[in-house]
């Protein structure tokens, strides 16, 4: 896991698939996505003061993997939107992505990085709506971005501008530039949820992968990028 802080009180967490954040308030910390499985032990050793809380922006592993471990450790409340948080318990099989062809190679190795078989998962999972406001950075208001997941959601702290974004943004593995999160379950809502975070205009951009904005995020229109495939492999 690699460790990158971006502002006093928020650090970026990078594991081989996926990221997550970790924002400091007073004595209290909030953990935004848990990284994979194996991953709880790495996070606890930066922890500073009390992890009051993890939210996990959607239910797939490389997001949640790590929460039911670091959930038990530290006694932290697990957070998810109510139709994502079925999912992360075990009690229903998540939604598979639709894939575009070119997509296909990338999911598979974005497998191969990911531990398999069962993880721990967090018994008790708070459930979430639109519009919550949760008790960090000086009220986060929960903003559900289906599309990714049925239940994905992003977190607006408005009074920093920061918003975290879960997958339903990405930062392009090609040119870095912010893109349409990939492996969507349903890519018209994605689109819908690209649009509505885009208008936001949030002054420091956070996603689930690929290194966030730090600055003002102002794409020239609310529609979202398609992605350029990556060129073909020389023969």
């Amino acid at each position: 896991m690699d460790v990158i802080e971006l502002l006093p009180h928020l650090r970026l967490l990078r594991f081989p698939v996926g990221q997550a954040y970790l924002r400091r308030d007073g004595d209290e910390s909030t953990l935004i996505d848990a990284g994979p499985a194996g991953s709880a032990a790495s996070i606890a050793a930066w922890l500073q003061g009390h992890l009051r809380r993890i939210v996990l922006t959607h239910f797939h592993e490389d997001h949640v993997g790590g929460a039911g471990e670091l959930a038990a450790v530290t006694g932290a409340e697990v957070l998810a939107h109510r139709l994502d948080a079925p999912v992360i318990r075990g009690e229903l099989t998540g939604l598979p992505p639709v894939f575009e062809d070119w997509k296909r190679p990338l999911y598979a190795d974005a497998l191969r990085h990911l531990p398999q078989g069962e993880f721990a998962r967090p018994s008790r999972v708070t459930e979430l709506s639109d519009g919550d406001v949760l008790d960090f950075g000086d009220g986060a208001r929960v903003v559900h971005v289906p599309g990714h997941t049925p239940g994905s959601i992003a977190l607006h702290l408005p009074e920093h501008g920061v918003l975290f974004t879960g997958d339903a943004v990405a930062a392009s593995p090609f040119d870095g530039k912010v893109m349409l999160g990939v492996f969507n379950v349903d890519r018209a809502q994605a689109v819908d949820s690209f649009a509505r975070l885009a208008a936001f205009g949030a002054n420091i951009a956070c996603f689930g992968h690929g290194d966030p904005i730090m600055g003002p995020w102002t794409p020239s229109s609310v529609s979202a990028p398609t992605p350029t495939p990556p060129p073909p492999s020389p023969s």
